[in-house]
């Protein structure tokens, strides 16, 4: 048999080319969609009223106002995209932010407690009301919809037996500027808060270094990244709204106290559900709990924990619902459940469970509250906004029913 020989192609080749433009932003997008779906309906939500108001949506003094009427449905909102994602649902939050609220104003008020003291009380009592339900719901089986329902139930008796069926009120200063206070003013007198600017400053270098370090680690992986000039411009875009808004805080009084308690809770938990072991195992469980148990993962101590959590938010919800109020009233929390399940569903949870953001939760909140401060300010009638924000929840539940039907097709 003859040997043939081999020659080797000496053809010209064409260079190896890196992925194109459109196929880099295809894969983005598709990997967040409702993430970013949700951030362009908030900018365009925004820019309709902002539109409609006359430019008083985005005026320094509603900023603020928005901030402080919304705080408490954002922090409940971070705790039930958690126990959403791992495959449960809390009714009680909206009874047990009222129950906590009331026990600190009996504490403050007839006990005279200091209200520091009263505060750790009351989230300590938030702690093992979360327990309770947790124990109930991960070691004795239960469902979380039938044990948080009779949470709310037990919570709202608990309300009206400490209040007396009374509002309980005034709160000490201090106690009152969890919700009300700002930042103090330091330096010398400009037209702007000086440490808000420093402070907006610190958090733009924060969140470009950031930025900048997970592209490079990215890249250190082999993974695809964003080409350089898409890159320059999601830092322009990022350093833009944190100007802007940083701007617009220091022009009137500041930072909100709650705004800080939102960032450290933005901050911290966005950290435990994208990089700790228990955040992974959460998400694991959500998606499905019978492949996550036989990979070693402790489930039920986990639902224990999600639950133990959802209870010390609520009752900083409670609290800082309260301070607002100036009073510990028995109509407290009234449909706060239903605020924090609608964020948490139109911030990217999945009803199915394993999937959302605790980013996802504070932009569906957002959504609800830039619509309910809009459509205050050119006079809708609540009965119309109780219907616009229902359609606005079944929209982006039968969004994320659509993605997942044509990913699976």
């Amino acid at each position: 048999m003859a040997q043939t020989d081999i020659i080797p192609d000496s053809s010209p080749k064409a260079p190896r080319t890196g992925p194109s433009l459109g196929g880099v932003l295809t894969r983005a997008l598709r990997g967040n969609v409702r993430q970013y779906g949700m951030l362009v309906a908030l900018a365009l939500i925004v820019l309709l009223f902002q539109i409609r108001t006359d430019g008083i949506l985005l005026q320094p003094l509603n900023i603020t106002n928005l901030i402080q009427q919304n705080g408490y449905i954002l922090i409940l909102a971070i705790g039930m995209m958690i126990v959403i994602i791992s495959g449960h649902i809390d009714l009680s939050v909206g009874s047990l932010a009222a129950f906590i609220g009331a026990a600190a104003a009996v504490l403050m008020v007839k006990h005279h407690l200091p209200w520091p003291v009263a505060v750790l009380a009351a989230l300590a009592v938030g702690a093992l009301a979360g327990a309770w339900q947790g124990f109930w719901i991960a070691y004795l089986g239960i469902p979380s919809f039938i044990v948080t329902l009779a949470g709310m139930l037990l919570f709202r008796g608990g309300t009206q037996i400490l209040l007396q069926g009374q509002s309980v009120a005034p709160f000490p200063q201090g106690f009152q500027s969890i919700s009300s206070g700002f930042l103090p003013e330091v330096g010398p007198y400009t037209d702007y808060h000086n440490l808000t600017l420093l402070l907006g400053a610190a958090v733009l270098a924060v969140a470009v270094l950031q930025e900048v370090r997970g592209r490079r680690q990215t890249a250190a992986y082999g993974l695809e990244v964003l080409p350089l000039g898409l890159f320059l411009a999601k830092l322009a875009v990022i350093t833009a709204a944190v100007v802007v808004f940083t701007l617009l805080l220091a022009s009137y009084h500041g930072v909100p106290i709650v705004l800080l308690i939102l960032g450290a809770l933005l901050v911290g938990f966005g950290y435990l559900m994208r990089d700790s072991i228990i955040g992974r195992h959460t998400y694991a469980i959500g998606g499905n709990e019978a492949a996550a148990k036989l990979s070693g993962v402790k489930s039920k101590r986990v639902v224990f924990l999600a639950f133990t959590n959802m209870g010390v938010l609520a009752a900083l919800a409670g609290l800082v619902f309260a301070a607002r109020l100036n009073a510990g009233t028995p109509q407290a929390g009234i449909n706060f459940e239903l605020e924090a399940i609608a964020a948490a569903f139109i911030g990217g949870a999945s009803a199915g469970g394993g999937v959302g953001t605790v980013l996802g939760a504070i932009i569906g909140g957002l959504v609800l509250g830039v619509l309910n401060n809009g459509m205050s300010l050119i006079g809708v009638g609540t009965d119309y906004q109780q219907v616009i924000k229902g359609l606005v929840l079944l929209a982006a539940v039968g969004f994320d029913v659509y993605n997942k039907r044509r990913a699976g097709s």
